[in-house]
């Protein structure tokens, strides 16, 4: 279908869920779903950034229902609270993985449980919720998981041997490996939901090169110095805002026509209209999947088997 993403279909009576909300991509995302007419719950670790862009959205779009909830990806009990609470809402249409590190940290640094902290962040922290939190997801038709990917899939080797970066650690492959991790990891929960017959499917989104100095200032989210404003503009050619970002993962989120398994990001690769684009054969690898699972129950302590649905009507 054509997009246009100033005119998004009614998303009116959908709950989204979108993790790490208080800005960048996620608030974004978040403001865009929230002008479509979902209720949207905007999961973050800091609960004053979170207010924040909760009130940034009310102040932006008239009548949105919105509401923020605690989440700290890397605390498993914060976890289990937040999948808790969901499990106790009568709907989750999506779910949207966007938290994570985009600047790691120059050496090597863990989690409470011993996991590099990118991976946890990025990755293990959402495989947890997504584990826990499906039942809720099953209830409705058309529920949707997006993984937030990157183009730095395509710019980094995959070790399954060495995921924990133990070896050797610099930051960018931290990051570049946590992206690859997650996108494979939404291509094969989708092979998974679809092998169970869920009604539950999942998309992997990223959002090209997108940069804050070239994005809407918005009070208490996104307010860069001039000096970035400057620097990013220098960039224009190839670059744009974190609020163009969020399109891919809003498309995924609500094209009718969208189907489990795709992958969106900008039409011109970095840049442009949201489309359905080709993504790494490492990340779409089922092979890789299927061994990619285990390390990651493994190192979330969460079993992951994707369960038939009970039969029965849904809402």
């Amino acid at each position: 279908m054509n997009w246009n993403p100033a005119a998004l279909p009614s998303a009116s009576g959908k709950t989204a869920v979108v993790t790490g909300a208080n800005a960048g991509i996620g608030y974004f995302a978040s403001e865009q779903l929230a002008r479509a007419g979902a209720h949207v719950v905007l999961a973050c670790r800091d609960p004053e950034r979170a207010e924040a862009a909760v009130s940034a959205i009310r102040r932006r779009v008239p009548g949105a229902s919105v509401e923020a909830m605690p989440l700290e990806v890397t605390d498993r009990a914060s976890v289990d609270e937040a999948a808790a609470a969901l499990l106790d809402r009568e709907r989750v249409d999506l779910l949207i993985l966007n938290a994570g590190i985009v600047h790691p940290p120059s050496k090597r640094a863990t989690d409470a449980y011993g996991n590099e902290l990118v991976l946890a962040t990025n990755v293990l922290g959402h495989f947890r919720l997504t584990a826990l939190a499906l039942p809720v997801l099953e209830r409705t038709t058309d529920s949707r998981v997006i993984s937030l990917g990157s183009l730095a899939t395509r710019l980094a080797r995959f070790p399954l041997d060495d995921l924990q970066l133990s070896g050797s650690y610099d930051a960018w492959t931290a990051y570049a490996r946590s992206k690859i991790a997650l996108q494979v990891f939404g291509f094969e929960l989708d092979r998974r939901l679809r092998q169970a017959g869920s009604g539950v499917s999942a998309l992997v989104a990223h959002p090209g090169y997108s940069t804050s100095g070239r994005t809407p200032g918005v009070r208490g989210v996104n307010q860069p110095s001039r000096l970035k404003r400057f620097a990013d503009n220098l960039q224009s050619g190839w670059t744009q805002g974190k609020d163009r970002g969020a399109w891919p993962v809003v498309r995924a989120a609500l094209d009718p026509d969208a189907v489990g398994g795709q992958y969106f990001g900008p039409r011109q690769v970095t840049r442009g209209a949201p489309a359905v684009v080709g993504a790494t054969r490492t990340t779409r690898s089922a092979r890789v999947g299927a061994r990619l699972w285990p390390l990651l129950e493994e190192f979330s302590d969460q079993p992951f088997a994707v369960p038939r649905p009970e039969s029965g009507s849904r809402g």
